[in-house]
């Protein structure tokens, strides 16, 4: 009996030895090299994302990672480039939507949906996987975090202005002139990445029309030229007119923190932007962030909302960021020792739990299952409860739609904010780009 015993415990320490071993790829023990490119340029999480890629290399010194930092303005024509030019990294970041679908399709994303459902990794959200995934496909692993797009704003500015946080885009505009009475510029924005000046349009348009009128634009269906797309352009330039918009928002560059510092001067009252500002800028000025920053949702169109259309669409992203990979043998078959290990070192060194502890010590929340209930930040629970109580996240258009609408779009808001071109002439511009799109698709 007792020798019995033994040989079932042997056998079960086996099965078990033999499943712990099942749970992570065994990686080659032959000289490897991974060229990985990202955005992480500035910190913290530059030296967060160095620290996770180091701790890969620790653990298999035979595999060299070379980690390359793209600036973020440039990096989508970049990647494109070094797709066109064979020179596609091994493993490269992304933000899934649109252009993660092109990327699989032009042939630079691995199908990794056998090594998702049979291998380790955290239990992300079901938000996040499916926007990881096209066409029932798994092709990226999430690791940035929840980014959720809301007004910032200075609280030390309202108070001595003696305005409230605006509930609607009526009280956001009354506040807007009371800020400028008091000499205070209400909103800054750096457009020079394009983007940015983005969000509001996208927001304006998400409150006029839910997700309706983008979804009918995107499909054929409709138009960049409906009405809650000019609706939302000539709010803007309204605003632009009015002064609500720092003068010269064009030439400003928020990947230098310009729009940022003009908060930190105290001569702008808010800004519209997504949540990482409250990672960056506590790490720039604490004091001030600690002091001034308060946080509020983007208001609600009345207008709209007496219609029935819902005023819980959200911008943002349940991903934040996300790696695909490009593995591929010179004959085109897929190198699976060097997939292995791309798979590896972004689910189990990006997501690992020091490289989340740093994301949540930085204001940036995974999006695995569970970390939403430790934000301790003030301002971060305000994006969490916004991201969480919305009927659907819009996904950021320049990363939902098709890599060759994005420009064309991106250009539209230079020309929108810089009072260049009207909202039709915009939306025809983005009709055009958006059919031929549909064309190649």
């Amino acid at each position: 009996m007792k020798k019995i015993l033994v040989l079932m415990l042997a056998l079960i320490l086996v099965v078990s030895s033999m499943a712990a071993l099942a749970e992570i790829p065994e990686l080659t023990t032959e000289p490897l090299h991974i060229v990985l490119w990202d955005i992480s340029n500035e910190e913290p999480h530059k030296s967060t994302h160095e620290a996770a890629v180091k701790r890969f290399m620790e653990a298999y010194p035979n595999i060299t990672v070379e980690q390359v930092h793209i600036q973020n303005d440039t990096y989508k024509q970049d990647i494109v480039v070094a797709m066109s030019s064979g020179k596609c990294p091994d493993m490269y970041i992304h933000w899934a939507g649109g252009p993660m679908a092109e990327y699989y399709k032009s042939g630079f994303v691995n199908d990794i949906t056998d090594l998702y459902n049979t291998y380790d990794h955290p239990d992300f959200t079901d938000a996040a996987i499916a926007q990881a995934t096209y066409d029932g496909k798994v092709l990226a692993i999430p690791y940035g975090g929840i980014s959720g797009c809301d007004i910032f704003y200075n609280k030390t500015i309202f108070e001595e202005v003696g305005v409230e946080v605006p509930q609607t885009i009526d009280e956001l505009e009354a506040v807007c002139d009371k800020l400028l009475e008091a000499g205070y510029v209400p909103f800054a924005l750096a457009n020079s990445s394009k983007w940015t000046g983005s969000m509001y349009y996208m927001y304006l348009v998400a409150r006029h029309s839910g997700n309706d009128e983008f979804n009918a634009a995107y499909d054929g269906t409709g138009s960049f030229t409906s009405d809650a797309f000019i609706w939302a352009g000539n709010k803007i330039q309204d605003w632009v007119k009015k002064g609500y918009i720092i003068e010269g928002c064009n030439s400003l560059v928020t990947d230098n923190g310009d729009d940022r510092a003009l908060m930190y001067s105290n001569t702008c009252a808010m800004m519209l932007q997504g949540s990482w500002q409250t990672r960056t800028m506590p790490t720039e000025n604490k004091e001030w962030y600690d002091a001034n920053l308060g946080t509020f949702r983007f208001p609600v169109d009345t207008e709209a909302e007496a219609k029935g259309v819902p005023q819980n669409v959200e911008i943002g992203t349940a991903v934040g960021n996300a790696f695909s990979f490009n593995c591929w043998k010179e004959d085109g078959s897929v190198d699976e020792e060097k997939l292995k290990a791309c798979y590896v070192l972004a689910t189990q060194f990006y997501n690992d739990d020091i490289y989340n502890k740093e994301q949540m010590e930085h204001n940036t929340i995974p999006s695995i299952k569970g970390f939403e209930e430790q934000v301790t930040d003030p301002n971060m629970k305000i994006v969490v409860e916004v991201f969480n109580n919305a009927s659907n996240v819009q996904l950021w258009y320049d990363q939902y739609l098709p890599a060759s609408v994005t420009e064309v779009h991106k250009n539209c808001m230079t020309e929108l904010f810089g009072l260049e071109k009207t909202p039709e002439e915009i939306g025809v511009e983005q009709d055009e780009a958006m059919a031929a799109a549909r064309a190649d698709m």
